[in-house]
Parts: structure tokens; C-alpha cells; sequence
């Protein structure tokens, strides 16, 4: 099971000088994705207890897009394991204007995790 949320960074999330977006920002649209995909499967939120890998591979500013995907890629008793991906699909260009963007012929991958969530068996409802 896979899902895909997409999300504008905008200047709130930037954190560092530049408008460089914490990479923790990538973690919470992780966050989002799996509490979608636990919906999906079991019905109920769950829980996130680990990050079992994390890597970050491209900055993320103020004004870039982000597709974050994820899915789940083995289910046990109560366990989900996960893995994620954030791509960046558009990039915000300050170099030319403060408005300006460019659809990204190939989207960058800024961020790749692995992760596991709980869904107590008592909450289950699929």
C-alpha cells in the first residue's frame, strides 16, 4: 500500500539562514504519510515508534514543492514497517524573481527514511 501527500514550504518553515527548511520538516510530512497509511490499512492512527534510517540528500528552501511518498512494506502481528521518500518537484527560484519557480523535468530527492509504527491490537478495526 503507497500513498503521496504534496506540500509548498513556505517561509514559516524556513529555519536557516537563506530559507533553508529544517530537515526535521521532512520527518513531520513522514509523520502525515504514515498516520495515512496505518488509516488506510487498520483504520485507526497508530503510533510511530522508530526511525530505523534516515538520510538527507538535497537542501529544501522557502518556496519549494515536496511530494512525500510512502508506503508499507511488511505488516506484522501490530507492527507496520515503512519506507519513505521526499522529492522535491518544484523549486523555488529567488535568483530570478521572488515569485519565480521551475518545474523540475526530474524530481530531487531530498530525503529517504525507514520507519516503524504500532497499531495496538485493541485499536484495529480492519
Amino acid at each position: 500500500m503507497k500513498t503521496t501527500i504534496r506540500l509548498r514550504m513556505g517561509t514559516g518553515d524556513a529555519h536557516y539562514g537563506g530559507n533553508l527548511v529544517d530537515g526535521a520538516k521532512m520527518l513531520a510530512l513522514f509523520g502525515d504519510v504514515a498516520t495515512e497509511l496505518l488509516i488506510r490499512q487498520d483504520g485507526d492512527e497508530g503510533l510511530f515508534v522508530s526511525y530505523n534510517n534516515i538520510e538527507f540528500k538535497a537542501p529544501v528552501y522557502a518556496g519549494d514543492f515536496i511530494e512525500a511518498e510512502g508506503e508499507i512494506v511488511h505488516l506484522g502481528n501490530t507492527s507496520r514497517k515503512m519506507k519513505f521518500v521526499a522529492k522535491k518537484v518544484i523549486q523555488a527560484r529567488p535568483d530570478i524573481s521572488d515569485s519565480a519557480c521551475d518545474v523540475l523535468d526530474e524530481p530531487i530527492i531530498v530525503c529517504e527514511a525507514e520507519g516503524t509504527c504500532v497499531v495496538p491490537k485493541d485499536k484495529k478495526r480492519k
